[in-house]
């Protein structure tokens, strides 16, 4: 028996050993013609038989290939079982190797020529060459006639067998590596990887996946007085797709009992341990609380559900600061970029070709799709600064991208649809010097139905406050130094960053909030209020208004580490609206959200502004019997 042989019949009886379920399911499945996944863990090898696993791992070119056959040989008659194996990183030409990224384009599916057998014209001697992916598909006959026998053949002249090509399913994708991972300056490596089989079509552009295959290289096209490159090219043996798993951030058990110790001490006085989270969102700006608890809000979100018609209810918010230069907008994206898991932070104009959405390129003559801003950022945040300088034709897409979550397209030939399950944080200057008598849409030239989309719109103006000058100089001369209010100091320290971090993924995996019939008397009556009262910004007032309500009530009952939606949830959500200006109902009620700070008792404060809202709505409530 030869090595090959012993090798692949090693591989099989580790196949029954270890996989005989697997291997009993595809045997017994009805379609013969079909390609069967056999998923096999590297360390499970490595385990069993540690030389044969070494010889996979720097030899997988030829040893992916014996596992294939041991498959069959492991009592799969006629069936097309293929093993896919997971294994550890590593960073070498030749052997396996792991590599994970997000999709930015996908191909279209082929068909190519796979192995097929040739015979010697001398001995007669029949064999199988394998196609060279990684040389455009192209065969390379031996050299001599490969017959392993005492006495050498040696003929040169081969024929090739009628019939006897197997063709296999064929997609070439590219991944590119985390941008948020990276340092400043970096630019994302990217590669192409190539499926066959049972690989192609499971994942789409904007896909985050995990890839295990052989690393190679491919010539590059010819092209006339210019040096022919290789290529860098992943084939892939295994894919998964982590789209659907959980956060990446581990949240060890002494940590959740943090959270529960921490909120039985502020028990009484809940919204002074909510203030107390909050100064950990952008510490470096000083007050702004109203922002802080917008980005809160937005970045913990509200919980999706599927309405009667079956119609999926997005539960991300979207956000949008209009304000002046020198207001802070940017540092707030930042800031919640790497509070996110997933992020994307880019400029209206400062996209790649694909813009905020996805578009149609052209590779070595094939159409391909590439994701933009808005497709990887799927299931994260899409921090947009400079939003209203985005180009038209994105102007024109990112209303689906937002509402409806997906992004249809139709160019070139392909029409698919993408997900954008993202939560879009967008910042904008005025158009010229802010005029509070004009509506929102005139002050930023964006459209009503797009402003309509953002659950949270706050104006920033800078409105040269002498006295609130005075204490932002002091907080920025001063930072870093010991503070008067020592509570204050006592409170921030016991939300660092990775805290923070940790806490908002936690709410949000764990919490699932359901409305008490309280805060849906208040949301209602609101929302009445408001669709009565709306003259020049009827635009906002829809009932896309009350989804808001809704899903902002739900954040802040996560905030606060609930599972259902009180009073104070409501009013907290019916300050936010409150606090973009733009669609006040109820007078008076909050100032300019700029010079909005952090109050020494905000639970007192906050009986006093619940107070004032349920007497404005009791006093409509009244009116419209």
């Amino acid at each position: 028996m030869s090595d090959s042989s012993a090798d692949v019949k090693s591989l099989a009886q580790f196949l029954l050993r270890r996989h005989s379920d697997q291997l009993r399911s595809i045997a017994l499945s009805t379609d013969s013609k079909l390609h069967y996944p056999l998923y096999v863990e590297f360390a499970e090898l490595l385990e069993d038989d540690y030389s044969l696993a070494g010889l996979v791992f720097s030899q997988p070119t030829e040893y992916l290939r014996f596992f294939d056959q041991a498959a069959v040989w492991a009592h799969v008659p006629m069936r097309n079982a293929f093993p896919r194996i997971g294994c550890v990183r590593v960073k070498h030409r030749g052997i396996l190797l792991t590599l994970k990224g997000t999709v930015i384009r996908s191909g279209a599916i082929k068909m190519y020529e796979g192995e097929r057998w040739y015979s010697c014209q001398k001995c007669q001697h029949s064999f199988l060459v394998y196609p060279e992916l990684e040389t455009r598909n192209s065969v390379q006959l031996p050299s001599y006639c490969p017959m392993q026998r005492s006495k050498f053949c040696g003929g040169t002249n081969f024929k090739y067998l009628e019939g006897s090509i197997t063709c296999h399913d064929y997609q070439e994708i590219k991944i590119q590596e985390s941008t948020h991972v990276l340092g400043v300056g970096a630019i994302p490596r990217s590669i192409l990887v190539i499926l066959k089989d049972d690989l192609v079509d499971i994942v789409k552009a904007g896909d985050d996946i995990i890839v295990t295959g052989v690393l190679t290289a491919r010539w590059s096209p010819d092209l006339k007085d210019v040096r022919c490159d290789l290529d860098p090219v992943l084939i892939a043996n295994h894919v998964r797709r982590t789209n659907e798993l959980k956060s990446d951030i581990t949240i060890p058990h002494d940590v959740i009992m943090k959270f529960d110790q921490f909120w039985s001490e502020f028990k009484d006085t809940p919204l002074k341990g909510r203030n107390a989270i909050l100064r950990g969102v952008c510490p470096q700006i000083f007050g702004l609380f109203t922002v802080k608890l917008a980005v809160a809000l937005t970045l913990i979100g509200g919980v999706q559900h599927v309405d009667a018609s079956g119609t999926k209810v997005r539960g991300e918010s979207h956000l949008l600061l209009v304000g002046d230069p020198g207001t802070g907008k940017s540092q707030f994206l930042k800031f919640a970029a790497k509070l996110s898991n997933r992020s994307v932070i880019t400029t209206g104009l400062g996209s790649s070709s694909a813009g905020l959405t996805v578009t149609a390129v052209k590779d070595a003559g094939e159409w391909m799709l590439e994701a933009g801003a808005l497709v990887l950022a799927d299931g994260g945040l899409c921090c947009i600064d400079e939003f209203d300088s985005m180009r038209e034709h994105d102007r024109a897409t990112i209303h689906e991208a937002m509402e409806q979550q997906t992004i249809s397209v139709a160019k070139a030939g392909l029409v698919t649809t993408l997900s954008t399950r993202t939560i879009v944080f967008g910042a904008t200057n005025p158009k010229g010097q802010y005029d509070p008598d004009q509506s929102l849409s005139v002050n930023t030239a964006l459209s009503g139905p797009l402003l309509s989309r953002f659950d949270i719109v706050l104006v920033l103006l800078d409105t040269k406050n002498p006295e609130w000058d005075g204490v932002v100089s002091s907080h920025i001369l001063f930072e870093g130094k010991p503070e008067k209010d020592e509570t204050a100091e006592e409170l921030s320290k016991i939300w660092p960053f990775p805290l923070l971090r940790r806490y908002i993924q936690y709410v949000k995996e764990h919490f699932s909030p359901i409305l008490t019939k309280e805060a849906e008397t208040v949301i209602s009556s609101y929302y009445q209020l408001q669709r009565r009262s709306a003259t020049h910004n009827a635009a906002r007032t829809t009932v896309r208004m009350l989804e808001s309500l809704i899903r902002l009530a739900q954040a802040h009952a996560r905030l606060m580490f609930r599972n259902e939606v009180t009073r104070l949830d409501a009013i907290t959500a019916i300050l936010c609206i409150e606090s973009s200006m733009t669609t006040s109902a109820i007078v008076d009620s909050v100032g300019n959200a700029l010079h909005s700070n952090f109050t020494d008792n905000p639970d007192l404060e906050y009986i006093n502004q619940e107070r004032l809202i349920l007497e404005k709505l009791r006093s409509f409530d009244e009116s419209s019997e």
